[in-house]
């Protein structure tokens, strides 16, 4: 009887033996199932990161390109409107749009200065341009705006007389009827490398740190800056003109074509000397 119950009791341990051994066989083919799974999900996840680093690469290669296209078209642009804007009679019209912008360019540091279109003493003479700090520069940096005066390398420096020796004349012009206009300028040093024939595309800038005071053009209503836009004419004097006649000539209606406006300066002048000399 405890044979045959022993025997029972074996055959019941045999069958818990060969069940376990079942399992376990079925937990190996799945544990190595996972385990296959987990491999080829991991390669599939390392290509994928894979490729998304090279998207990413071309994203930003792309977006580089797309900088560099940008920069390149402002430049074209730019190029372009000075083309259309060119003076040959050493006298530039600088409009100057966005004033309150480029103020506050210049006050955070993010662009402290801007530079007008190139212009040219006559189609065979001198290139020129000026540049402009709107929060000053150097000592005057915080308190004036800074006006400069830069000679450019031209087709017909070779020909053309140097040190550069004329007098540069700088106008802010009053938008209002009153015409207060700022009027300043200055005689080149002709010692200085500023107006030596330019070696390199421009030469170092020379000009009137402290052209206008900055609380001048900040004051409410001030007649200087009107629509955000503000007017400067930069002019050579090749001529040597009296301080009556240069304020004559700045107060000229610049809509006039430039022949009457010569006709007309040229009246002014011989009634100036006429006055004078009687």
């Amino acid at each position: 009887m405890q044979l045959q119950e022993a025997c029972q009791t074996l055959d019941i341990l045999s069958d818990g033996v060969s069940t376990l051994n079942e399992d376990r066989e079925r937990l190996n083919r799945e544990s190595n199932f996972i385990n296959n799974r987990i491999e080829s999900l991991t390669s599939d996840f390392a290509r994928l990161k894979l490729s998304i680093e090279e998207k990413m690469t071309c994203l930003d290669e792309l977006k580089r390109n797309q900088e560099i296209l940008d920069q390149e078209i402002a430049s074209s642009k730019q190029k372009m409107d000075d083309m259309q804007n060119v003076s040959y009679d050493g006298t530039l019209f600088w409009k100057i749009t966005n004033v309150s912008s480029k103020m506050a360019d210049a006050q955070s540091g993010r662009q402290t200065s801007i530079y007008s279109p190139p212009f040219f003493s006559s189609h065979t003479g001198y290139k020129m341009r000026a540049r402009l700090y709107f929060n000053g520069d150097g000592n005057a940096h915080h308190t004036h705006i800074s006006l400069f005066f830069i000679l450019m390398r031209g087709e017909y420096d070779g020909i053309l007389k140097f040190p550069f020796n004329y007098k540069v004349i700088f106008c802010l012009f009053d938008q209002t009827p009153k015409q207060q206009h700022i009027i300043d300028s200055f005689l080149p040093n002709t010692k200085s490398n500023s107006f030596q024939r330019p070696q390199s595309e421009i030469n170092i800038a020379s000009g009137l740190p402290k052209f206008c005071q900055l609380s001048i053009i900040q004051a409410d209503g001030n007649g200087y800056i009107r629509d955000d836009t503000m007017f400067i004419k930069i002019m050579v004097d090749f001529g040597d003109l009296s301080e009556n006649l240069l304020r004559f000539v700045l107060g000229l209606n610049p809509g006039f074509p430039i022949n009457i406006q010569q006709a007309i300066i040229k009246q002014e002048s011989e009634k100036q000397i006429q006055q004078t000399s009687t």
